[in-house]
């Protein structure tokens, strides 16, 4: 997708740039939702429901109306006539539920919201809200994901599966079942929405991922034109894909804005989030692999059940159709059966969290491999290496109708083994198993999907030669605005310095999806690439015009537009600043990039972990990546955001876990029961770097966001139960904390005394 007019040397890509939002965030001048300032502001709070399954038998909320500083109460009556959050149509069967405002006859999870009392002060809200009685006639929840109604399902066949298994020399069989997880996000959900009575509109100013999408799913939810609303997305504390939807709370706090002429605010609190904010995983699944002898991978069955919780946010179908559409991984396996299905129960709601469905889908795979590996006694890489799809094969169509547009599977595999020291960590782990250490090495291989659609962008050169790039994307702590100014620098000849990234705001940005799936820079980048490469050709016929030459004899470079080797200079500023003499309009370009398919990134790590055999606590002893993002913008940002994948991928592996109790009351509300890692649960990471360019976008590059989330897993879960081997236990599910291996070893011990 190359541009007929190439873009100069300028070298900005690649380059390892700091971040230049960090200066202002790591010295407290950044403005969060809660920062605003809003004079007159009411303020919400909300009863929430004690029960995961019960009738509303009455509701009395006098005492609640009377009490000192509060402005209005509602309940699930008032909104009755609100409309649905939309929810992405992905899957032809999706039946999704009523979104609940506020719960009406009858609450379906823990921390459901029942009531909203607005007020004068936070506190004077939460006193309120404990006067409102109600009387609930409790009913047995829905809690396991197979047991609830399914709202979504999905399902894949290629091959003759039957065959397959047929003529398998050896069929393995894996069954996972995934912990929930709370995103955790260090800015819990914030809203302010504030209402201008002369223009009868609203400004909301809203912690998201997905500002022009909240937009939208605002207006049709409160039935007011679009044209009404603007959102801003202000400095966003994490966002993990949890505020990539709109929630209740969020809704009912505009609609009351609107409804009562006044700025109104909620923030959530860390036990709200824990109960009410969506969550992630909670999948079971289960696989079956038929492989020939020499390890050739022949069939594969696979099934999953994922939990969707008692409302849908927009993405709820997203994780187990990624978990389906994924499989088989970056392996060539040619006949499959897989089944996706989504379920309704009892529950917070269960939404997109970093990696949606990629992570199920590869701890499913590496496992099944490593079963096979043990199974007919094979090298646990080389099985691995077998089977990977070849790089020649590429763009490569999978058995579920997706394309891989480009990648060197095997290459990956072989520089992370380099890495990491493979065949030196094998024969270490020999002796050392001689000695009677626990010691194990774990393997994966892993694609990512990087998103699908469009982004659009806006440049506009200033009068001062600077320019301003608008961008419908948003972002939650990636350092978009370095990675952008970068591309745009680099297109343009002009330092970062020049480049004015605006995003977040849908008053002065372009409309766009917004940052999730590791879309942004493939996508949203790659508008303003092609946006800046229009912006470029129009100035150079402006330039062209000033310095009496041809617009073909017009090059730029780091000093300007020039027309030969004696020809003098137009700087950009030059231009501009020619431009607002003259009275002309600005020079503009816009641009809507659409990809034709899939960046498909991915990447290979191997994970060594010791096991201590008294307590059961793993220590990762070496952890060796290589991931392939394509072209790399900034290769500084790209190690950022694989530490941080693989930092929330040991979490799931090792300590993370969302729990409720057979009456739906949730067991892990606050950070004294939710374990997530520190920094002292980090190791080294050593780091090597493939780049396949993608042909789906302009730039060559596929994200990668999601990375470590994706491989951490299943190279960790791997390297325990290698460890644990010796033993003879084959499964531990997840999070491997130190007192479930601990309790599997001494199970084991058992069953092997006389």
């Amino acid at each position: 997708m190359a541009s007929d007019d190439p873009p100069p040397a300028a070298g900005w890509i690649g380059r390892a740039r700091r971040r230049v939002e960090d200066a202002a965030l790591v010295a407290g001048r950044g403005t969060f939702a809660g920062d605003v300032a809003a004079p007159g502001c009411l303020h919400a709070a909300f009863l929430r429901s004690p029960h995961a399954r019960a009738a509303i038998a009455a509701l009395d909320a006098r005492a609640a109306e009377a009490s000192p500083g509060v402005a209005a109460v509602f309940t699930g009556r008032d909104v009755a006539a609100l409309g649905d959050l939309p929810v992405n149509p992905l899957v032809e069967t999706l039946r999704p539920p009523r979104f609940p405002v506020l719960a009406r006859g009858a609450v379906a999870a823990v921390g459901q919201p029942v009531a909203a009392v607005i007020a004068e002060t936070p506190d004077a809200a939460l006193d309120a809200a404990e006067r409102i009685e109600v009387d609930y006639e409790p009913a047995a929840p829905v809690l396991d994901p197979g047991d609830g109604d399914p709202a979504a399902a999905q399902s894949w066949r290629a091959g003759d599966v039957e065959a397959a298994f047929a003529a398998a020399d050896a069929v393995v069989a894996v069954s996972i079942r995934h912990a929930r997880l709370a995103p955790l996000t260090l800015e819990p959900r914030a809203v302010l929405a504030v209402w201008d009575d002369a223009a009868r509109a609203l400004t909301v100013w809203l912690s998201t991922q997905t500002p022009h999408r909240a937009r939208a799913d605002l207006a049709a939810i409160l039935g007011l034109a679009p044209g009404t609303l603007r959102v801003i997305a202000p400095d966003v504390g994490g966002a993990f894909g949890m505020k990539a939807s709109l929630f209740p709370e969020e809704v009912l706090a505009v609609w009351a804005a609107a409804r009562l002429r006044r700025p109104v605010r909620w923030t959530a609190t860390r036990a709200e989030d824990f109960a009410a904010a969506t969550h992630g995983r909670g999948a079971a699944l289960a696989g079956e692999l038929a492989l020939a002898r020499d390890g050739t991978m022949l069939g594969l069955r696979a099934r999953v059940e994922a939990p969707l919780g008692h409302w849908l946010p927009f993405s709820a179908a997203v994780p187990a159709r990624n978990a389906g559409r994924v499989l088989p991984g970056p392996y060539a396996v040619p006949a499959l059966a897989i089944e996706a299905r989504g379920h309704v129960c009892n529950t917070a709601p269960v939404g997109i969290y970093r990696g949606a469905g990629r992570p199920e889908a590869a701890l499913l795979m590496e496992r099944l491999a490593d079963e096979a590996a043990r199974v007919l006694d094979l090298d646990p890489a080389a099985l691995r290496r077998r089977n990977l799809v070849a790089a020649d094969r590429f763009p490569y169509a999978t058995p579920t109708g997706e394309t891989f547009d480009s990648g060197d599977y095997a290459a990956l595999l072989d520089q992370a083994c380099a890495l990491a020291g493979y065949d030196a960590l094998r024969a270490e782990q020999a002796e050392r198993r001689q000695e009677g250490d626990l010691f194990g090495v774990g393997v994966a291989v892993y694609v990512e999907p990087t998103g699908q659609g469009l982004e659009r962008a806006h440049l506009r050169l200033e009068p001062d030669g600077t320019i301003m790039a608008a961008t419908g994307t948003s972002a939650q702590g990636q350092g978009r605005e370095t990675a952008f100014a970068q591309i745009v620098a680099d297109r343009l000849a002009l330092p970062p310095e020049a480049i004015r990234v605006v995003h977040g705001d849908t008053a002065t940005t372009p409309p766009g999806i917004g940052a999730l799936a590791s879309r942004s820079t493939p996508i949203g980048g790659g508008a303003l690439a092609l946006a800046a490469d229009d912006l470029r050709r129009q100035a150079r016929e402006v330039a062209a015009g000033l310095l009496q030459a041809g617009p073909d004899t017009v090059t730029l470079g780091a000093d300007g537009f020039s027309a030969g080797p004696a020809a003098a200079q137009l700087s950009w500023a030059e231009l501009a600043a020619h431009r607002a003499r003259s009275g002309a309009p600005a020079l503009e370009a816009r641009h809507t990039f659409e990809t034709p398919g899939e960046a498909w990134g991915c990447g290979a790590a191997i994970a060594a972990v010791a096991i201590d055999r008294e307590t059961g606590m793993p220590t990762i002893e070496r952890l060796a990546w290589v991931d392939d993002a394509g072209t790399v913008v900034n290769p500084l940002l790209v190690e950022g955001q694989l530490v941080g994948g693989i930092a929330q991928g040991i979490g799931e592996a090792l300590m993370e876990r969302i729990v409720y109790d057979g009456d739906g009351q949730l067991l892990t509300g606050s950070l004294m029961d939710y374990a997530v890692p520190r920094a002292a649960d980090m190791p080294a990471i050593d780091f090597g770097r493939m780049a396949t360019p993608s042909p789906m976008n302009p730039l060559g590059a596929k994200g990668v966001g999601e990375a470590g989330t994706i491989g951490a897993p299943p190279a960790i879960v791997g390297a325990v139960l290698d460890a644990l081997r010796p033993l003879g236990i084959r499964h531990i599910d997840m999070p491997l904390t130190g007192e479930r291996i601990w309790r599997a070893i001494n199970e084991a011990a058992k069953a092997t005394r006389p």
